[in-house]
């Protein structure tokens, strides 16, 4: 009995390894002939698309590159060529320069690498990118790269010059890196077959393309990786100036008015980022609709932000939420990160992530060694005298 259970496990693993070798050479296979058919560069040639919702050929594939019809009200917001990118003007001045050599010499845009927190404009940038080299543009994130297989199944079908983004890139496994460096610096993907004494390495040619990864958090990014970018740019916040234009260029494009006044209070509250300042805008649109008035006015913005629960600074109510905690409850600080958590309800990495970043540039926290402290232009926007605390939230909306 014992003898027929053995014989049925070494069965079953090595009909797992057989079909573990057989999808290997199959990607090797498909990789091997497209190279064969375009003069040995896979993704060379022409492909032919099925878009989602051909009826005609009976498919529906969806692609990461293609707008559903969800998510053109965002899209529509997002400039399509660097000159109606606004902010950023360093960034747009390099990057022109370089694109324009690029496609002057016929080849690739060298891999470019962005850092900057979230909302500030990375992912518009690179569609930009492939949008001024008239390259195609494929997307994704790091987190959906589970396997080297998923990286091989993308760069095995991009053609020459194509812009790849990969987003959130500090969050890549180590083995789809490794993979990723070959790809980045010969052009070739690295694949082995097999396993032990049996494991063999092909390469594979792939078209010249251009890499273009985001990060929120540079420093979780390996140094041989940032090494193998060639163009490095960090995003700046945007000044009170730019997000007021980009507030009239999206209220254009919604086609709804607002007055000067408001515009400036929509950017004061934004956090120096445009998705805030588009989302305030889109929200606003619904009060000033729900009033029946032609035009977002300043009346109308500030009774919006007051609902809204957003102050002068761009506090919502778990910032604020965050301070006062410090204050009533641990006299204004030092209070470690953990404690300060369980106090608000939320997980230490929310807090240190979120919310910190932006309280501290404002100068209303401080790190030490200790823990955290409120500092005094925290009191003086809540209201509060140093030692002063337990005053309702709702006396606190400043605009």
């Amino acid at each position: 009995m014992n003898k027929s259970v053995n014989s049925k496990s070494r069965y079953s693993r090595g009909h797992a390894a057989k079909d573990d070798t057989a999808d290997e050479m199959n990607i090797v296979a498909q990789l091997a002939s497209q190279a064969a058919q375009e003069g040995g560069v896979p993704g060379g040639g022409r492909t032919r698309i099925v878009r989602a919702g051909d009826a005609e050929q009976g498919m529906h594939i969806v692609r990461a590159d293609e707008v559903s019809p969800d998510d053109v009200q965002e899209n529509k917001l997002r400039p399509a060529s660097l000159s109606e990118f606004l902010g950023q003007s360093t960034i747009k001045e390099n990057l022109s320069i370089f694109i324009a050599a690029a496609k002057e010499r016929q080849e690739a845009l060298d891999h470019l690498f962005l850092i900057g927190p979230p909302g500030l404009g990375k992912t518009t940038l690179a569609q930009i990118t492939a949008h001024e080299l008239g390259a195609d543009f494929k997307v994704t994130s790091a987190p959906a790269l589970d396997k080297p297989k998923d990286l091989a199944g993308i760069l095995s079908t991009i053609t020459p010059r194509t812009v790849f983004f990969i987003d959130e890139i500090h969050r890549l496994k180590p083995a789809i890196e490794e993979m990723l460096y070959i790809a980045m610096e010969d052009f070739e993907l690295d694949w082995v077959i097999g396993q032990g004494a049996a494991a063999r390495t092909v390469r594979i040619p792939i078209p010249h393309f251009t890499l273009v990864g985001a990060t929120t958090k540079a420093g979780m990014v390996s140094s041989p990786l940032i090494s193998r970018f060639g163009i490095i740019q960090r995003f700046n916040f945007y000044t009170q100036e730019e997000l007021m234009q980009i507030v009239r260029r999206s209220a254009a494009i919604l086609n709804v008015c607002v007055d000067d006044d408001a515009a400036a209070l929509m950017a004061d509250c934004s956090r120096g980022t445009p998705r805030v300042v588009n989302r305030v805008l889109r929200r606003m649109r619904d009060f000033a609709q729900a009033e029946r008035s032609p035009s977002i006015t300043k009346d109308i913005a500030a009774a919006g932000l007051q609902r809204l629960g957003i102050d002068s600074l761009g506090l919502e109510y778990y910032d604020r939420e965050i301070l006062l905690s410090i204050i009533n409850n641990f006299s204004g600080g030092p209070v470690g990160a953990e404690t300060l958590a369980i106090s608000i309800g939320e997980s230490m990495d929310t807090l240190e992530d979120y919310y910190e970043p932006y309280l501290i540039q404002c100068g209303l926290l401080q790190r030490t060694p200790r823990g955290r402290i409120v500092t005094e232009r925290a009191y003086r926007h809540l209201g509060l005298r140093p030692g002063e605390g337990n005053v309702h939230e709702d006396q606190r909306l400043l605009f």
